[in-house]
């Protein structure tokens, strides 16, 4: 008779208990111990780490799997108390102990098989009994994870209307989704009751009214939205950091000339001798072209297609020309800082609008949560839990799911925040976002390539720039480490389970087109370890850098206008201070909005920071030593970024480490 040492954790979350009798089966090369209850008077309760002794009457040979059953109390028979089972760990007679990771919810009368913490690719499997579990795994994941369109030229979607379809280990834990519905009911319902109407503001001061709770830089964005030294620095390290492109070369429909903006040049220089420099960028909205405005209480709203010039000088970013549709002409004038005050604060009111738009569908909503909802079903579907980049990926895909489903419920729905209180609407979103998948490319989610492509590589106090390559390196550090260590080229070349994950991100991201220059396989180390740092880059700092600041730098609603009530101006010298007021969104447009903005920049109390991995699913030297230094080179860059914001007027934060969250959880 051989005795195992068996210990049970807990999730350490509401409701991970559970009164159910749970079962355990060892399970070995050679045999199995048959089910043995696992006895104890007071159930399992959240946060508890209990030991039980298994006795086999003979020898099961090497453990290679645990299975758990639960089964409800006959006086519980008609309720499935779920249980949240952390870890099982079990010390053989020898005095080895063997971690079983699982992190899943699981109801009365179903069971769990779960395999070692040791990573193994497919080629690595060759008991039997270890493969079998490896093609259930997948099988029932298939089953749970499956795709379905959305809307055609997007990004698929995981198949489920609800989040309550999902697979319970996927979705909200209970204080997240309490959370979630408190803050969100808390946001709406306090603006929506001060301020009810569809008027026009009567002043912006009365903007002031609506904010209890400022930030430093609400404050900040208030006292300088009207500057064109803050309007040019948001380019750079506002919400929206990736639209700007050096111009070396004006295109046609923007016929600036030397005339119009050598006021705002050196005396002794012209705008093609700044281009050659490298001082002129331009953001270019093209992608808002001929889009129809929506209606909003009845009223139209307007959308442009502006393209925006500036000049960098003197550590600063300025704008010079403001063009608001993109074909040249009479009824389109090039709007200047010379011009009137109003004039030019209503053509750069115009250039937010069509940021508010660029930003929250295309780089925001397209490029972090839809891509990340394809990366991540492509996994579930394709990557065993055992595979070593299941282990590494899982915790980088935590809520993503659920928070799309919400998304597509409440903000991009026919009847969502987005119809209601947007100029793009409805139609004109499908199609802007369409135009905007047609255009995503592999490049343009690597920011090493895709600094270089914009020609930002030298452009000064572009923070989001500096601190986001650091954080690629330190990322792309640790993944090559940890992907050299389970694979060899010919590794790569031959594990069918990595490339059918590929695949499926290639098939189902709308990313087939040659043009989109995504891997259509992995065939070295190196191209591995890019793609997966892409992956991990693109739901952690690039979803913070665009997601977190939004309450900051959009509260205020003038510097981030959902909507705009009138066309853009045909000529100049008509804008008036209550024409500017009349083009604003009204206040019930406003409130909506800010409190949008206000939900989607909140921190849950369960976040996971970038690097913070709770759940034990290495026991191997070599990914828990890397582990470890990626903690360690995270910790050595929040020191650099703190010493260096200390020295701003406006801090950078939204890329320091511990303000990154592991996924895109909000």
């Amino acid at each position: 008779m051989s005795n195992y040492t068996v210990q049970v954790s807990t999730g350490d979350v509401l409701y991970a208990g559970t009164s159910n009798r749970i079962y355990i089966k060892l399970i070995g090369a050679i045999c199995n111990s048959g089910p043995h209850h696992l006895h104890t008077v007071t159930g399992f309760w959240a946060g508890s780490e209990q030991t039980f002794t298994v006795e086999c009457k003979e020898n099961i040979g090497q453990l290679l799997l645990v299975e758990l059953e639960a089964k409800s109390p006959a006086i519980m028979a008609l309720i499935d108390d779920e249980w949240f089972c952390s870890e099982i760990t079990v010390t053989t007679p020898e005095g080895v102990c063997i971690l079983f990771p699982c992190h899943r919810w699981m109801g009365c009368e179903k069971k769990l098989i779960l395999r070692d913490s040791v990573a193994m690719l497919k080629s690595q499997d060759t008991v039997c009994e270890l493969v079998a579990h490896r093609q259930e795994n997948l099988k029932r994941r298939r089953q749970n994870f499956n795709w379905r369109i959305h809307a055609p030229g997007l990004p698929h979607a995981v198949l489920a209307q609800s989040p309550y379809e999902l697979p319970p280990e996927v979705r909200f834990s209970f204080t997240k989704d309490k959370e979630f519905k408190f803050t969100s009911a808390g946001a709406f319902m306090k603006l929506k009751l001060e301020c009810p109407s569809y008027d026009t503001w009567s002043r912006l001061e009365d903007l002031n009214g609506l904010i209890s709770n400022k930030t430093k830089t609400f404050e900040y964005v208030e006292k300088n939205w009207m500057t064109d030294e803050f309007f040019g620095y948001q380019f750079l390290n506002g919400l929206n950091p990736m639209i700007i492109k050096r111009c070396s070369k004006l295109p046609k429909k923007f016929p600036v000339t030397n005339e119009m903006v050598k006021n705002f040049l050196p005396d002794t220089s012209s705008l093609e001798s700044e281009m050659k420099k490298g001082n002129i960028f331009l953001c270019d909205y093209e992608r808002l072209r001929d889009l129809e405005g929506n209606e909003i209480n009845k009223k139209k709203q307007y959308l442009a297609a502006p393209l925006c010039l500036l000049f960098s000088t003197q550590g600063k970013l300025m704008p010079i020309a403001i063009q608001l549709n993109q074909e040249p002409g009479r009824g389109n004038p090039i709007f200047l800082p010379s011009d009137s005050e109003t004039d030019w604060l209503l053509a750069k009111i115009f250039v937010r609008n069509a940021e508010f738009n660029e930003h929250e569908l295309n780089f925001h909503l397209l490029r972090t949560h839809l891509m990340g909802e394809v990366f991540t079903v492509a996994m579930m579907r394709n990557l065993p839990s055992c595979h070593p980049l299941f282990k590494l990926l899982i915790p980088h895909t935590r809520y993503n799911l659920q928070i799309n489903i919400m998304a597509r419920s409440v903000l991009i729905s026919v009847d969502g925040v987005f119809p209601q209180f947007t100029a793009i609407g409805n139609n004109s979103m499908t199609t802007f976002l369409q135009r905007a998948a047609s255009t995503l490319t592999y490049s343009s989610l690597c920011i090493p390539d895709d600094i270089k492509e914009r020609g930002l590589e030298k452009i000064p106090h572009y923070y989001y720039r500096d601190d986001g390559l650091e954080l690629w390196n330190i990322i792309l550090k640790f993944v090559s480490g940890f992907v050299s260590h389970y694979y060899s080229d010919q590794d790569v070349r031959a594990d069918k389970e990595l490339q059918a994950w590929l695949t499926e991100i290639r098939e189902n991201g709308q990313l087939e087109q040659s043009q989109a220059g995504f891997p259509k396989s992995f065939c070295t180390v190196e191209e591995l370890a890019k793609f997966v740092t892409m992956v991990i880059f693109t739901v952690s700092a690039q979803h913070a850098a665009v997601n977190s600041g939004q309450f900051d730098l959009g509260a205020w609603m003038p510097n981030f206008p959902s909507s705009l009530r009138c066309p853009p101006p045909r000529q100049k010298g008509e804008t008036t201070r209550q024409s500017i007021l009349e083009t604003l969104p009204d206040v019930s447009t406003t409130v909506n909005a800010i409190a949008v903005v206000y939900l989607l920049s909140q921190e849950g109390s369960d976040r996971y920071p970038l690097g913070h991995y709770p759940e034990e699913l290495f026991s191997e030297e070599v990914p828990l030593k890397l582990i470890t230094q990626f903690k360690n080179n995270l910790q050595d860059l929040e020191k650099k970024i703190d010493s260096r914001n200390r020295k701003l007027a406006l801090p950078y934060t939204y890329l320091n480490p511990r303000n990154v969250d592991n996924s895109v959880a909000i």
